[in-house]
C-alpha cells in the first residue's frame, strides 16, 4: 500500500505544480495587457474643430461688380477733304492736342488761285452791277420827261437783276473756293492723344483714302462700358435718377488696384436677349491717363448702403431646404438658427434676424457640423479669430 501512496500524492503534486505554473502565467499576462492600470471611463461624443467668428454691427454698402471695357467718348479719323500733295505733319506720334492744333498741310497754291480768280469775277460784276442800276436811275427820270420808251426802262431793269443774281452766284463761288483752301489746313476736331501717323509728307492725299492721316482719341473724361444682370434694372434705374448716388469705381482687370472713380452716365435702352444682361455706362475723369481705350477693367457700382446692419461673413451663411442659417456657438455647442439675409456679396452677408451682434457663429468646418455638436474653436489660417471684415 506505500507504493501506491506514494503515487498518489506525487499525482498531486504535479497537478498542483501545474496549476501554479497556469496562475503564474495568467498573472503575467494580466499585467503584461495593463490589467494593473485604472479602469478607463466610457468615451462622449468626438468635438468637432471649427473657426469662429464674431457678429458684428456696422454700415455695409451694396457693391456690384462686372467686368467692363474703357472706351473713348470722342474717338474721330481725321482724313482730308481735298486732294493734294501733304506738305507738313505738325504734331509728333503719341502727342496731346487741343481742338483747333494744326495736325497738318496740304499744298494749296492751286486754290489759293482759284479763290483769286472768284474775288476778281465779283469785282468785275460789281462794278458792271454799279453802271448798271446809275443807267437804270437815269432812264428813270428820262421816262418821267417822256425821253425815252418805257420798254427801254424795263429792259434795264431786267439786266440790273441779271446782274444782281450774277453776284450772287461769284459769292457763293467765292466761299465755296474758301472753303476749299480752309481744308488745306487740317486742324484737330476734337481735344484728346493723337495716334499712329498713317501718310508720310510727301505723299499726295485724295479723299477716297479710307485709312486717313492720323487717329485723334480724347482720353479726359473717358467712359467705360460695362454689362449687369437684368435682374438689377429696377436698382440702377432708380440710381440713374440721382446721378451722385451713382458711384462707380474702375479697377484692374485683377480687381486689386484702384484706377479712376467716376459715376454712371446712361443705361442701354434694351437687354441682351443672349446674356440676359444689360449694358451701361459711366464716365470717369482722367487726367493721369491711368484708363486707355481698349482696356479691361473691373468696375465696382455703389448701389445703396445698409447703415448700422448685423453682419457676419458670407461662408458663415449656410442654405438648406428650409433657407438661410448659421452654426451660433452656446457652450461649446453649435446650434441651427435660421436667418434671413438682406444683402450678400462674395465676402459677406446683412443678416435682419436670426443672430445679434457679439454672438459667435462658425465660419469655417461646418461639414462635419450638426445640431447639438460639441466644438472645439481652432484659429483661422491667417491668426485669431476675427468678426467678418472686408
Amino acid at each position: 500500500m506505500v507504493p501506491n501512496e506514494q503515487r498518489s500524492r506525487g499525482s498531486w503534486a504535479r497537478k498542483l505544480g501545474l496549476l501554479a505554473v497556469i496562475v503564474l502565467a495568467v498573472a503575467a499576462v494580466w499585467w503584461w495587457l495593463g490589467g494593473t492600470s485604472k479602469p478607463r471611463t466610457a468615451a462622449g461624443p468626438p468635438t468637432v474643430p471649427v473657426v469662429v467668428e464674431q457678429v458684428s454691427r456696422r454700415d455695409i454698402p451694396h457693391l456690384i461688380r462686372g467686368i467692363g471695357t474703357v472706351q473713348s467718348l470722342h474717338s474721330v479719323v481725321v482724313r482730308t477733304q481735298v486732294d493734294g500733295l501733304l506738305t507738313e505733319l505738325a504734331f509728333k506720334e503719341g502727342q496731346r492736342v487741343n481742338r483747333g492744333d494744326l495736325l497738318a498741310r496740304i499744298d494749296d497754291r492751286a486754290i489759293v488761285a482759284e479763290v483769286e480768280q472768284a474775288r476778281a469775277e465779283k469785282a468785275r460784276n460789281e462794278a458792271q452791277l454799279h453802271a448798271a442800276r446809275i443807267d437804270l436811275e437815269r432812264y428813270g427820270n428820262l421816262v418821267r420827261d417822256e425821253a425815252i420808251s418805257r420798254q427801254a426802262v424795263d429792259q434795264q431793269k431786267a439786266q440790273v437783276a441779271q446782274l444782281e443774281a450774277t453776284l450772287r452766284a461769284n459769292e457763293a463761288t467765292l466761299a465755296a473756293a474758301q472753303v476749299r483752301l480752309s481744308y488745306t489746313r487740317i486742324t484737330s476736331p476734337v481735344t484728346g492723344r493723337v495716334g499712329l501717323r498713317r501718310v508720310d509728307p510727301g505723299n499726295v492725299v485724295r479723299t477716297s483714302d479710307a485709312q486717313g492721316l492720323v487717329t485723334v482719341t480724347q482720353i479726359d473724361p473717358i467712359a467705360v462700358v460695362f454689362s449687369l444682370p437684368q435682374e438689377e434694372l429696377p436698382r440702377l434705374q432708380a440710381l440713374l435718377r440721382e446721378p451722385a448716388a451713382a458711384p462707380v469705381t474702375a479697377f484692374d482687370r485683377a480687381g486689386g488696384a484702384v484706377l479712376a472713380e467716376g459715376r454712371l452716365t446712361m443705361i442701354d435702352n434694351q437687354i441682351d436677349p443672349t446674356t440676359g444682361t444689360i449694358p451701361l455706362k459711366a464716365e470717369f475723369p482722367n487726367a493721369e491717363g491711368t484708363l486707355w481705350p481698349g482696356q479691361f477693367v473691373t468696375v465696382e457700382l455703389k448701389a445703396g448702403e445698409s447703415q448700422g446692419a448685423t453682419v457676419v461673413s458670407a461662408r458663415a451663411v449656410q442654405r438648406g431646404l428650409q433657407g438661410s442659417f448659421v452654426f451660433r456657438v452656446d457652450e461649446s455647442k453649435a446650434t441651427v438658427v435660421p436667418v434671413t439675409v438682406a444683402y450678400a456679396d462674395d465676402e459677406l452677408a446683412v443678416v435682419t434676424s436670426g443672430v445679434a451682434p457679439g454672438d459667435t457663429v462658425v465660419s469655417d468646418g461646418h461639414s462635419r457640423l450638426k445640431a447639438g455638436s460639441a466644438v472645439k474653436i481652432s484659429p483661422p489660417a491667417g491668426g485669431a479669430a476675427k468678426g467678418a471684415s472686408r
